[in-house]
């Protein structure tokens, strides 16, 4: 059992547990020894991998996979709960700006709600020709902790899980979701951080969703991406959203998930945001990358279960394993995500 993170971690690990083989001597921690005196006294289920506190798995795997799914009829009732007016997205491209990899553009629009605006980041690759393969990217919730996203560029989820993205040829972009960045207060931090299964939590996640749905929009009135080859990419919290996203959002052809599974902090979902209900309505093709000694999303309680329960044919679905906690090794990470677009969408022209 290690507390705290490395460099190579998420930020939020900094006050994290993370768990490793007994003789493991990664770069992630340092040597450390123990004494028993009385080992006979020592219940045996203090050597057990734990659970992360404060991120149980509520009932375990079995809890999960007892659920049932609703039937279609009030599937498509959940469903609408993720649907918007088309109104004018009143787009605007607000600063450009060139790296030898990349053009930078910061763009915003309309909100599907409230009058907002959401503020989004388009990587346009320099090394390949339009129109392009483009990813949406929904990283970890480390930015609801960080109120400015400028300089994002040289954000440390930027570098780590999808600078090689764009570098390859492919666009990346990454909106501002409601509560990350700029867009996000302690309200808000209070809410997106605490007990899943409450009306708050639900309404937030579902406008989180449609953020991500109106950045479709957006990228359809680009003429330089390529609309018909869209893939998904999320990380730990952009992971678990999976299921929701992928069954209500049908323009993307594939899909990619980092360091995620289900989860449930405090408490179940609401059933209208339950991933039980959406899991298996995923049907498109998915690769999983997991940590073995994940706390967040452990194996056989969260990992497995939402692995076996997408609705992806076997032949077109994938799950890998690496004896690390949280986060996959990232050379693995850029290698099997390349792969696994290339197959999909076919290599960067």
């Amino acid at each position: 059992m290690i507390r705290g993170g490395a460099y190579g971690d998420n930020t939020y690990m900094f006050d994290s547990w993370s768990q490793a083989p007994a003789m493991d001597r990664s770069s992630k921690n340092g040597f450390r020894c123990a004494i028993y005196p009385e080992p006979e006294k020592i219940p045996e289920e203090a050597f057990q991998a734990a659970m992360i506190l404060g991120n149980p798995i509520i009932g375990g795997a079995e809890e999960i996979t007892k659920q049932k799914p609703v039937d279609d009829s009030i599937f498509q009732i959940y469903k609408e709960q993720f649907s918007y007016d088309k109104t004018d997205l009143k787009e605007s491209v607000e600063s450009r700006k060139e790296s030898p990899d990349w053009v930078l553009e910061k763009v915003s629009f309309d909100a599907a709600y409230g009058g907002e605006r959401v503020p989004g980041f388009l990587f346009l690759p320099k090394n390949a020709a339009p129109p392009y393969q483009t990813v949406i990217y929904w990283g970890g919730d480390a930015p609801v902790f960080q109120r400015s996203s400028q300089d994002i560029e040289n954000y440390y989820e930027t570098k780590m899980f999808f600078s090689f993205l764009v570098k390859n040829g492919r666009a990346v972009f990454y909106p501002v979701y409601k509560g990350y960045f700029e867009r996000g207060n302690d309200t808000l931090l209070a809410i997106i951080e605490m007990d899943f299964s409450t009306h708050q939590w639900s309404e937030v996640h579902i406008q989180q969703i449609k953020d991500l749905r109106r950045s479709i929009d957006y990228l359809e009135t680009r003429p330089e991406i390529d609309i018909q080859k869209l893939a998904y990419y999320g990380m730990s919290f952009g992971s678990m959203a999976a299921p929701a996203v992928l069954a209500v959002e049908e323009r993307f052809q594939v899909s990619v998930l980092i360091a995620g599974g289900f989860g449930f902090t405090g408490g179940m979902h609401r059933p209208e945001v339950n991933p039980i209900h959406y899991v298996g309505r995923v049907k498109l093709p998915t690769l999983m990358l997991n940590g073995k000694y994940d706390s967040f999303f452990p194996v056989e309680t969260s990992q497995k279960p939402m692995f076996d329960l997408l609705g992806t044919p076997a032949e077109h679905k994938q799950w890998k394993l690496y004896e690390t906690d949280h986060i996959p090794p990232i050379n693995e990470t850029i290698r099997e995500t390349l792969a696994w677009l290339d197959r999909y969408l076919g290599p960067v022209k």
